[in-house]
C-alpha cells in the first residue's frame, strides 16, 4: 500500500539552518497549505511534489531589515520586486523612506501591490527622506517643526499592521544644528507607541557614543560598522565603551551597508574585538544597488568572507530581524510557521569585495539564490550578473 501523500511539497536533503529552533543538519522540510508542516528525515514519500535541494542551504525566508522601497514616490527607493528576486528575500523592511505625510501612498500603492511582505519604520520627519538621489542630499531632520511627534504617533496607531517602529537619521548635514534634538523627538514618538527606534548614525556631530548612549533596549543602531571618522572604534582600534554598554542594555546593531556605511577597518576591528553585529541588512537604495553593497545577499557574502560563520550570517538575516521587528511568526522553520523559505548555494569564488571607501579584500565564497518560497508559493529568483563572472566552476544553483 502506498504512503499517504499528504504534504504539498517537500524540499529534500538540504542543509537546514533554523537558528530559532536550534536546527543545523541535513533534513527534509515539508510544506502544506502555505505553512511548515514538518522538518525531519525521509519525508519525501508523503509528498505530492518533491524538490531535491541536496548540497544547498535551506533557510527561513531572508528578511532585509533596512531597505528603501517606496518605489517611484521617493527618489532614493527601488522596486521591491526587483530586489527581492535578486537577493532571495521574502520580507523587506523600509527604513524611513516615508513619514506621516506620505505613508498612505506607500501602503496603498507599493505594499498593497507587492506579493512580498513589506513593513516599515516610519520616519519621524513628516515628509520622510525627500531629498536623496545621485548628486542630491538634503537633510530631512534639520528643523524641529518638520518632526511633529503627534503626527508620527497618530499614523503609527492607524497602521500597526505594517509599521514596526520609528526611524530617524542622525548626524552631520542630515540633522544640522538640531543634532541630538532629532533623536529626542524620535524617542518621544517611539515611547508613545511602544515600538523600537531605528537610528542612522552618520558623520559627527553628534558622536557615535552620544547617539548610542541614548538608545533603549530593542532599539536599533543601523550602519554599525560605518568607517571612521565617527566609527564604533576608539583610537586604539577597540570597540567604544559606550557601544558595549549599549549592547549590554539590549540595543541591537545592524550592518545596513548602503553607499557609505561599511568600512573594512571598522568591521575587521570590531570582529577581532569580539563584537559581532546583531542584524545584517543592505540599506539598498538607488545608489547602493549598483555597489559596493548591492543587496542583502551580497552583504551576507561579504561578512562570510570576513570570517563570520554561515549559521550566524543566516541567523542575522532571518531569525534575528524577525524578532527585532516583533514578528515572531517569521524568520524560522518551526511547524505552523508561514512557509517563507530561502534556498541558497554556497559557491567557490574569486570575487574581490570592496568597502565604501575603496578598501578591497579578496574573497573565496559567494551565496547564490536557488529558490524562494513565500507562504509556500514558489517565487522567481533573478540572476546576479555582477557576481556570476567570479564563480569558479559555474553556479550550481538552479532557477525557479
Amino acid at each position: 500500500m502506498s504512503a499517504v501523500r499528504d504534504f504539498d511539497l517537500v524540499l529534500k536533503g538540504g542543509r537546514v539552518l533554523d537558528e530559532r529552533n536550534g536546527v543545523d543538519g541535513v533534513l527534509d522540510v515539508a510544506i502544506k497549505d502555505g505553512r511548515i508542516a514538518a522538518v525531519g528525515s525521509d519525508l519525501a514519500g508523503q509528498a505530492k511534489r518533491v524538490e531535491d535541494v541536496g548540497g544547498a542551504i535551506v533557510a527561513p525566508g531572508l528578511i532585509d531589515i533596512h531597505t528603501h522601497v517606496y518605489h517611484k514616490a521617493t527618489s532614493l527607493s527601488i522596486d521591491p520586486g526587483f530586489i527581492s528576486r535578486r537577493s532571495a528575500t521574502t520580507t523587506l523592511v523600509d527604513a524611513g523612506s516615508a513619514g506621516a505625510g506620505n505613508y498612505d501612498g506607500f501602503r496603498d500603492y507599493v505594499m498593497a501591490n507587492s506579493p512580498y511582505r513589506i513593513f516599515a519604520f516610519l520616519n519621524i520627519s513628516f515628509p520622510g527622506i525627500f531629498g536623496f538621489d545621485k548628486g542630491v542630499s538634503i537633510g530631512e531632520a534639520t528643523l524641529r517643526h518638520m518632526l511633529p511627534v503627534d503626527r508620527c504617533v497618530a499614523k503609527i496607531e492607524q497602521n500597526r499592521d505594517r509599521i514596526v517602529g520609528v526611524k530617524v537619521r542622525i548626524g552631520g548635514p542630515v540633522t544640522g544644528e538640531l543634532g541630538l534634538g532629532a533623536l529626542e523627538l524620535a524617542l518621544e514618538a517611539a515611547n508613545a507607541v511602544g515600538l523600537p527606534l531605528m537610528t542612522h548614525i552618520g558623520t559627527a556631530p553628534p558622536s557615535y557614543a552620544d547617539v548610542v548612549s541614548m538608545l533603549r533596549p530593542g532599539d536599533i543602531l543601523t550602519h554599525c560598522f560605518r568607517p571612521s571618522p565617527n566609527s564604533a572604534l576608539d583610537a586604539d582600534g577597540k570597540v567604544l565603551r559606550a557601544v558595549r554598554d549599549a549592547r549590554e542594555r539590549g540595543v541591537l546593531f545592524d550592518i545596513a551597508h548602503g553607499m557609505g556605511a561599511f568600512g573594512y577597518e571598522t568591521a575587521e576591528g570590531a570582529l577581532k574585538d569580539g563584537f559581532l553585529p546583531d542584524l545584517i541588512s543592505s540599506d539598498v537604495h538607488v545608489i547602493a544597488v549598483e555597489g559596493p553593497g548591492f543587496d542583502l545577499l551580497h552583504t551576507m557574502s561579504k561578512l562570510l568572507n570576513c570570517g563570520m560563520t554561515l549559521p550566524d550570517v543566516i541567523g542575522m538575516s532571518a531569525n534575528r530581524p524577525a524578532l527585532a521587528i516583533r514578528r515572531p511568526e517569521l524568520g524560522h522553520l518551526g511547524v505552523g510557521a508561514p512557509a517563507d523559505i530561502t534556498v541558497l548555494q554556497q559557491v567557490d569564488s574569486n570575487y574581490v569585495f570592496e568597502d565604501v571607501v575603496g578598501v578591497r579584500r579578496q574573497g573565496t565564497t559567494l551565496l547564490q539564490p536557488v529558490a524562494v518560497y513565500l507562504g509556500g508559493k514558489s517565487m522567481e529568483v533573478a540572476r546576479r550578473p555582477f557576481e556570476e563572472p567570479f564563480i569558479l566552476g559555474g553556479c550550481r544553483g538552479h532557477q525557479h
